[in-house]
């Protein structure tokens, strides 16, 4: 098994024509590390979303190579692609998107329903003891804090166990205090379930949660610590 969850080789991302050419990634390596919590951060435009959409195949780069675990994606159609995401990895968005007339629960089981799969009952168990909304499940989302439908949104990544999770700014629409919360599950995550996370951040207090940082600026990796 390699010992990155994901991996970049020199990729380049463009975007427009002409002098309205953008170089989004310009030739960019990176490493995710297995079970780690890895913060991407960098000013807007210096394709830190980028990047992850990228790596987690929903975009394509216009060179370069991508990997997760094993598989390198950049040759895959778009039916190995969507395999790829619904079965190895998860998504945390800014904006929760989970559906309104669904309860937590459900919510949370969502993608394994749509996909005809079952979940680990045990597991899940764990993850919903982790996200600490045992006594929420029978909600919807209005019912719930900003926080708190965060946290749905975790759980929901979690359940299917994937191999990894890309988070894209998960706390920008929250509170410092909900924002808080999100970001402590993330790190229990990590250390006690073993997971991987990438999260695209700009904010500095978010990232310090991280064990990794990959500062990004013009598309170019400035740092990685």
């Amino acid at each position: 098994m390699t010992e990155f969850a994901a991996r970049t080789e020199g990729v380049r991302k463009l975007y427009g024509t002409g002098d309205a050419r953008v170089t989004a990634l310009d030739g960019v390596t990176v490493g995710i590390p297995r079970e780690r919590f890895v913060a991407v951060m960098g000013p807007s435009g210096s394709g830190k979303s980028t990047l992850m959409h990228v790596m987690a195949g929903l975009d394509s780069p216009d060179s370069g190579r991508v990997h997760i675990g094993g598989t390198e994606i950049t040759g895959l159609d778009d039916r190995g692609l969507t395999r790829l995401r619904r079965d190895r990895i998860g998504f945390v968005f800014q904006a929760f998107n989970l559906v309104p007339t669904l309860t937590a629960l459900e919510n949370i089981t969502l993608p394994a329903d749509i996909a005809g799969r079952g979940l680990d009952p045990a597991w899940l168990d764990e993850v919903i003891d982790t996200v600490g909304l045992r006594e929420r499940l029978s909600h919807r989302p209005a019912q719930l804090s900003g926080g708190q439908q965060q946290r749905v949104a975790c759980a929901r990544a979690l359940a299917g166990r994937p191999e990894l999770i890309f988070a894209d700014e998960p706390t920008g629409n929250l509170d410092s205090r909900s924002g808080a919360e999100v970001l402590a599950f993330l790190r229990r995550s990590v250390d006690e379930m073993r997971q991987t996370i990438v999260m695209v951040t700009h904010d500095p207090s978010a990232a310090a949660h991280a064990d990794h940082v990959i500062t990004l600026t013009d598309g170019r990796v400035l740092d990685q610590t």
